[in-house]
């Protein structure tokens, strides 16, 4: 048996673009044998599958599951919409997002976890990879929890049940009745959803995204020539209503447009002759964030067939 050295597992992993483990793992089970090794990864699927790890993968599905007063989210992407349609990539992020029930926001948990029958959640994303034909990454992960009370999932644009483009849970904490519950716990999901608040209440949003409004209605404000006491009240009447618009409790509700989603919660409560506590919130909406390569497609197949350059040489 070869020895197994830091060089070998190296050259391995530059030879087939594989992981570091997974190198390590091929050398092991071929007794250091360079050449069997290489063929251990392809017959794994895990060299073709590091091929497309540099891939831009924005697209793919968002994933909800609940179980009692449990509720997780997941999304995993892929590189086109095309692939999202595919069945068994929809039950992947399916079976993910039951998974993230017990492991919750901690993807590096969520990938070690036990997939059913496949191995590991990273295994089995693998073989996808390597199947499917497209790079995919389990981007992100969250889980809402309650003693008691509700905990509601909802997904605009739905591909399939508890899949789809947007996916939102909501917590509700109370010993109210229970299918009251759900039936507002639904309607906050899909407000959740259509106005896509920041956090929870005001002094939850995130301190830099605060200061980059303070930052812009100050200069805002030094625009109009006032004196410098009205331009301190014009930017903070500017930030507290950035707070207001963008925090759950003070938005206005999609529904009516006038009333407060925390009068709507405490109206249900005063309805239900039971203390309602909305918790938390999580709203994921695919692919946000993720710097998209824009790509001309016709101009790649021109390019990639010398159609461009038969109509350069001609026009020469």
């Amino acid at each position: 048996m070869a020895e197994i050295t830091a060089a070998t597992v190296k050259e391995l992993r530059e030879r087939t673009g594989a992981g570091m483990m997974d190198c390590k793992k091929a050398l092991g089970e071929t007794q250091g044998d360079m050449e069997a090794a290489i063929d251990w990864l392809r017959t794994k699927g895990l060299a073709a599958a590091a091929k497309k790890a540099g891939r831009v993968a924005a697209e793919g599905l968002v994933g909800v599951a609940v179980v009692g007063t449990i509720g997780a989210v997941a999304e995993v992407n892929s590189e086109t919409d095309f692939v999202a349609k595919n069945e068994q990539f929809q039950d992947f992020v399916r079976n993910v997002a039951q998974i993230a029930l017990a492991t919750g926001g901690d993807v590096e948990e969520l990938a070690r976890a036990q997939y059913p029958g496949h191995g590991t959640v990273a295994e089995m994303l693998t073989h996808n990879i390597a199947t499917i034909g497209e790079n995919q990454s389990i981007r992100r992960a969250a889980r809402l929890e309650v003693p008691q009370g509700v905990v509601v999932s909802y997904v605009h644009n739905a591909a399939a049940p508890g899949l789809g483009k947007i996916g939102v849970l909501v917590a509700l904490e109370s010993e109210g009745d229970k299918a009251a519950l759900e039936a507002l716990g639904k309607q906050l999901a899909m407000h959740i959803a259509a106005a896509n608040p920041l956090a929870l209440h005001g002094e939850d949003l995130d301190p830099a995204l605060v200061e980059r409004e303070r930052s812009i209605a100050q200069e805002k404000a030094a625009e109009s020539g006032k004196p410098e006491n009205i331009v301190e009240k014009m930017v903070e009447g500017a930030l507290a209503k950035f707070r207001k618009e963008n925090a759950l409790l003070s938005q206005l509700f999609v529904i009516d447009n006038k009333t407060k989603i925390e009068d709507v919660v405490a109206a249900e409560a005063k309805r239900l002759g039971k203390d309602v506590k909305l918790v938390d919130f999580v709203r994921f909406q695919l692919g946000e964030g993720i710097e998209r390569k824009e790509s001309d497609f016709a101009a790649e197949v021109a390019a990639a067939s010398g159609v461009g350059q038969k109509a350069e040489a001609g026009a020469a």
